[in-house]
């Protein structure tokens, strides 16, 4: 795992006063929606702002800095509201985590691989943490809540944008659907019968599944 930016002290260097971070981050996260991971790169990035590659450097460090900056970004499209109750909080919060990993894609499958430590992240971890701390849960129990609710909310939206980037259009989703409906019920007409697959809103699916998880959680309460 590289080093995340947020674990090291804070950079003194001189800056140009042609760019700043800021300006550096804007343009990362234009890039990563335009061409994902794969397509991203310092050079790329330079190019976009118009400047040299290295005089990126002098805000800096290195590209999975960069990658840090613009994940806790966008991490922080998530609003910060005060709501009614924890399950209130909950859902609004993970609801619009959704939101912003559709918005966008390449979001995911950072979160799996570095540390989420940037101030936008904490803020949230911790609303979700504290929540759930006062409604009662403590200990292992909290941290397998909090792990629970993050791994449902990332996995459903990498499967999603998985989903959309291979069938593109409603015709297509309906048909594929559709063949895998008649494939199943003529194979394995019980798996046809519980499996559903041609339920098609991803939305209700979404609603539904967080509800399941937070009436388990309820339940240990």
């Amino acid at each position: 795992m590289p080093e995340s930016i947020w674990l090291r002290g804070d950079d003194e260097r001189p800056r140009k006063p042609r760019l700043s971070r800021a300006r550096i981050v804007e343009a990362a996260v234009a890039l990563l929606d335009a061409e994902g991971v794969p397509g991203f790169s310092m050079r790329a990035l330079a190019a976009r702002l118009q400047a040299g590659t290295m005089s990126l450097y002098e805000y800096v460090t290195s590209k999975e800095d960069v990658l840090d900056l613009a994940l806790d970004e966008v991490i922080g499209e998530v609003e910060l509201r005060e709501h009614p109750s924890w399950r209130d909080l909950l859902t609004a919060q993970l609801t619009q985590s959704r939101q912003v990993m559709r918005r966008h894609p390449w979001a995911p499958a950072l979160t799996a691989t570095r540390p989420l430590l940037g101030p936008n992240a904490l803020a949230r971890s911790e609303r979700c943490y504290a929540a759930l701390a006062d409604a009662g849960l403590s200990g292992p129990e909290l941290v397998a809540a909090v792990g629970t609710l993050s791994s449902y909310v990332n996995g459903f939206v990498a499967a999603e944008n998985t989903w959309r980037t291979v069938v593109r259009t409603p015709p297509a989703e309906t048909d594929l659907r559709e063949r895998t409906a008649r494939h199943l019920e003529r194979h394995r007409p019980q798996l046809a019968e519980l499996a559903q697959v041609r339920i098609d809103d991803f939305d209700a699916q979404f609603e539904l599944g967080l509800t399941l998880i937070l009436d388990g959680i309820q339940s240990r309460l």
